[in-house]
């Protein structure tokens, strides 16, 4: 059993890692160490008070970063539940508006194209032969599995077609990695997709009727799986602030528990003379972070991926100006020409929160937020807000947008990590260095570089520290 673990790095991931640990060996020491004064990583939520156009005061809540949850990750849900956050929770259910819509803006065409959301809407969708054709591809043309990982727009294109992957795939990559779909790994990103192609002999859509075996993990959820029922995204009535806070909170109450706040890390080595000697560590730093403070060639594949760097752009409207459709929000997929014209000048989608999260701000008549994402594969995107807001307009079909009460700009540098084919068998690599090199298993190494970008993947990955001290 380990007697002192230092957790470097404040985020989901070493907060998660902290709170339970500290549950699993309560006689040990657990110190957390964080160069920021603030704890939460990327999640960052800010309440504002904002005046609508008759001097009339709103109170706002604005995300710089993830804003809302899916329910199927039992790691939150559990933290949810210890934590007695439920009460908080604003959840949007699957009947609502912002989970039945969503759109694309595909350039060339005129507003906003709505994606289908069952088969109804499929038969009356402008995107209908996109989708029957790539269900055939898939069913009857699709090139069967092959061996070892491929990029995300590799595979879409096998087995639904190149305008499929272009048209659907390159947009998803946008909302969840900010990245270039043809350089992401489908293994690393999406592992249910070759799941599914696995199961189904080469197909994909027949594999995702097929069941797969569930994990045994056990967890503590009380009663949030009935409070999920019907629930397609929830957040918190203060942001997902609400989970770093909860957990530093508790942290701070318990007696083995050491926050260092503002405190950065030089060097991390086996054996010299440093102020804090811990038996183990965990990292739960970007990997590039983590190469700089070891020695040379210490550990493979830490700096083999890179990183997007998105800037986030948050508008309030007010209440009395709706001017856009009610929907979770749009992205616009890749250029055909690629991400060096002119076509698109960085703009990778928009979130209309105030159709999911609208209970987060006054109630009765909130104001209008929409949230707008440039960079990624784009490069930084430094644009004015005037030109931005011109093209929030011309997406949403020529619109004259309201006069702006509240805006902010924030620019996230290399904030999401983009997995390359490879990714799986380069981090199964790291670990067995981790477990059989000089470490000896008294290292180990999370974090969204590592195992999943989500909140949901970090704080599992914050959980399952530790199992094997």
């Amino acid at each position: 059993m380990p007697t002192h673990v230092a957790i470097i790095g404040g985020g989901l991931s070493g907060l998660s890692a902290a709170f339970h640990l500290s549950r699993r060996f309560p006689s040990t020491l657990i110190t957390i160490i964080e160069k920021h004064t603030n704890l939460g990583g990327w999640a960052q939520s800010d309440r504002i008070q904002v005046k609508d156009e008759h001097g009339r005061p709103s109170s706002v809540l604005l995300e710089s970063g993830p804003r809302t949850l899916r329910p199927n990750a039992n790691s939150v849900l559990e933290l949810v539940h210890l934590l007695g956050l439920k009460d908080s929770l604003v959840l949007t259910p699957r009947s609502a508006a912002a989970a039945r819509k969503r759109f694309l803006y595909i350039y060339g065409t005129k507003g906003l194209t709505p994606l289908p959301s069952s088969v109804a809407t499929l038969i009356s969708s402008p995107l209908r032969s996109l989708f029957l054709r790539a269900g055939l591809r898939d069913t009857f043309i699709g090139r069967r599995h092959r061996a070892g990982d491929e990029s995300v727009d590799s595979f879409l294109s096998r087995h639904f077609g190149e305008d499929f992957a272009l048209t659907l795939g390159s947009a998803l990559v946008h909302g969840i990695y900010a990245a270039d779909s043809r350089k992401l790994s489908v293994r690393a990103a999406f592992p249910t997709l070759c799941e599914a192609e696995k199961r189904g002999r080469g197909r994909v859509i027949a594999g995702s009727f097929l069941s797969s075996p569930t994990a045994a993990n056990e967890y503590d959820l009380g009663d949030m799986k009935s409070v999920m029922d019907g629930i397609s995204v929830y957040s918190f009535r203060d942001g997902l602030s609400t989970i770093a806070n909860a957990l530093q909170a508790h942290l701070a109450s318990k007696p083995n528990v050491r926050l260092l706040l503002g405190t950065g890390v030089s060097r991390l080595s086996i054996g010299d003379d440093v102020e804090i000697r811990p038996t183990h560590v965990v990292s739960a730093l970007p990997l590039p972070q983590l190469q700089a403070l070891l020695p040379p060639s210490s550990l493979p594949h830490l700096d083999a991926n890179p990183s997007s760097s998105v800037t986030v752009a948050n508008f309030v409207f007010p209440a009395s100006s709706r001017f856009h459709p009610e929907g979770f929000g749009y992205l616009i997929p890749r250029p055909r020409a690629g991400y060096g014209t002119a076509e698109n000048p960085g703009i990778l989608g928009t979130v209309f929160d105030s159709c999911s999260l609208a209970a987060q701000d006054t109630p009765c008549t909130p104001p209008i937020k929409v949230t707008m994402m440039l960079g990624g594969p784009y490069g930084r995107a430094d644009m004015a807000e005037s030109t931005l807001l011109r093209h929030l307009g011309l997406h949403l079909g020529g619109v004259r947008l309201p006069e702006v009460l509240h805006s902010r700009m924030q620019h996230h540098r290399d904030c999401i990590p983009t997995f390359t084919p490879g990714h799986v068998e380069r981090m199964g690599e790291l670990r067995r260095v981790l477990r059989e090199g000089p470490w000896k298993g008294r290292l180990e190494v999370i974090g969204a570089g590592v195992g999943g970008v989500s909140v949901g993947d970090c704080v599992e990955a914050g959980r399952n520290v530790g199992t094997d001290w």
